[in-house]
């Protein structure tokens, strides 16, 4: 019953972040609002990756980050980065749908090189909510930001947006 409604939820946010990643031409990818930011092909790649996470978070007990092969892809137009959220996208809907109840319960770590964890040991189910949805949708915010920043039209992802005649 647990991964059946993390299903539900991941599908539905799934299709939201297709819609906000959608909506990024090509010209906003250089934008950055700051020095310490990322720029918005970075931020949008960054997105994109955080489905690629699924399959470890799920399926290891122990996620070493300084093994994690980041792939990034091209980054160069927003098409690129779109295919790139569908294909790490379709590896997290495999991921979740061979996780089991059973696992959500088992401790999870992330380490970084060592055996010392990087945060607190937890539940898969607390990395799951935290890990990998909260986190996604805390960068869609900040995308969000981008996008008004630069003039582009946000898409509604809870309902219609400024830019939606009502």
């Amino acid at each position: 019953m647990i991964v059946k409604s993390l299903m539900g939820e991941f599908l539905h946010e799934a299709e939201n972040t297709r819609k906000l990643l959608q909506a990024i031409p090509d010209s906003a990818l250089s934008y950055k609002p700051s020095e310490k930011s990322w720029t918005t092909g970075q931020l949008a790649s960054h997105i994109a990756e955080v489905y690629n996470w699924y399959q470890p978070t799920l399926h290891q007990n122990v996620f070493d980050m300084a093994t994690y092969k980041y792939d990034k892809g091209d980054i160069s137009a927003a098409a690129n980065i779109v295919a790139k959220f569908e294909e790490n996208l379709a590896n997290a809907k495999a991921a979740l749908e061979t996780a089991t109840d059973e696992s959500m319960f088992e401790d999870w770590k992330m380490v970084m090189g060592s055996d010392e964890p990087i945060f607190p040991v937890m539940q898969r189910i607390q990395v799951v909510r935290g890990f990998l949805f909260n986190h996604l949708y805390h960068h869609r915010g900040e995308m969000i930001v981008y996008l008004r920043s630069t003039g582009n039209k946000v898409p509604g992802l809870y309902g219609p947006t400024a830019d939606d005649s009502m």
